[in-house]
């Protein structure tokens, strides 16, 4: 396992093998933030402005693939000691965060740097990575990192309401799309993949970049970010900066919800960059499908006038072509195209 970039040292430029080709590389990452990111405020459904909001997600989620939600009812507090807590894994003895790099494919538990393919991509990620299983938490919980000590039970209370908000928004979202209420509560919302993302101080934020520009291929993401910025979403053939609002969580559509929507949502291709003066930490949690579920339009949305444009997989080989063709974002979907 590579040295994680928290570990070294003394670096007073960005190593040949983190540049990026010039078609590539950022360049100017000071990108001006969007006032036309959509911001939705989901206290206003205790006001009885549900069918507002339900147009609101709908509408973002069609035009943009990504919002934040404010108001959410996730604890303000958790999210503020979770966060630390999650900085803090990063600051460990070399020693500690050694033993959670590993090259068993089997371990759910896992910290590495740039990506699990170091070994063989071309240019390396400015970021160190931990991820695990985020539920269920009696499945997932007791593999988990012992330090901080906290970690466990911290993590462990954020991801059961991380778990519920994502139960809700899915419940709008299936009512905007004009499916019956609890369509997801199934297998399709069956698992939860935790992954923190920490972005040390970068000397050359302009020749590298924290994530490749790209599309999550589960259904939703829900994005806890620290107070720097560094999301960009691709819109319009060009590049929006996504401002870390306090206490806000960042939602993206996956493509699985743009199949199953059969198009009418859609997937937002985003990147991550750096920059010279701060550490940025983030940690996404991705709601996705089991292994075996399948996928497909959802009958709902598709009648003789909008036949399915996707056909039916079992989620597990969507990932398996996903990881593949994961650079190419315009030929991930080619081929589970209807015939």
């Amino acid at each position: 396992m590579e040295k994680l970039i928290t570990s070294w040292s003394n670096f007073q430029s960005v190593p040949e093998d983190y540049i990026f080709p010039p078609e590539s590389r950022p360049g100017n990452i000071k990108i001006p933030f969007s006032s036309s990111i959509p911001v939705i405020d989901l206290s206003d459904l205790n006001k009885g402005d549900r069918t507002s909001t339900i147009h609101k997600i709908i509408k973002a989620a069609q035009e943009f693939g990504f919002f934040q939600v404010i108001n959410h009812g996730v604890s303000v507090n958790k999210m503020k000691e979770t966060m630390n807590i999650f900085k803090e894994v990063f600051k460990m003895p070399d020693e500690y965060k050694q033993k959670l790099c590993t090259d068993e494919p089997t371990k759910p538990c896992k910290m590495f740097t740039s990506s699990i393919n170091y070994a063989t991509e071309k240019v390396h990620l400015w970021r160190d990575n931990l991820r695990h299983p985020g539920y269920p938490l009696e499945q997932w919980q007791h593999l988990w990192p012992e330090n901080p000590t906290r970690y466990r039970e911290c993590v462990g209370d954020l991801s059961v309401e991380v778990k519920e908000l994502g139960s809700r928004i899915m419940n709008l979202m299936s009512e905007g799309l004009g499916l019956k209420y609890g369509y997801f509560d199934n297998d399709l919302t069956e698992s939860m993949l935790m992954t923190v993302n920490h972005y040390p101080v970068c000397p050359e934020p302009s020749l590298t970049l924290g994530i490749t520009k790209h599309s999550d291929p589960n259904l939703i993401t829900i994005l806890l970010q620290d107070d720097v910025s560094g999301l960009q979403v691709f819109k319009d053939g060009q590049w929006i900066s996504v401002q870390a609002l306090p206490h806000a969580f960042v939602i993206n559509v996956g493509y699985q919800l743009q199949i199953i929507s059969n198009g009418k949502l859609k997937s937002a291709e985003h990147r991550a960059v750096t920059n010279s003066d701060n550490a940025r930490t983030t940690a996404a949690f991705f709601l996705a499908p089991s292994d075996d579920c399948k996928v497909e339009p959802a009958q709902g949305v598709t009648d003789e006038h909008n036949p399915p444009i996707f056909k039916s997989f079992k989620y597990k080989e969507f990932l398996d072509h996903y990881f593949d063709k994961y650079a190419d974002t315009d030929v991930v979907l080619k081929s589970f195209v209807a015939p």
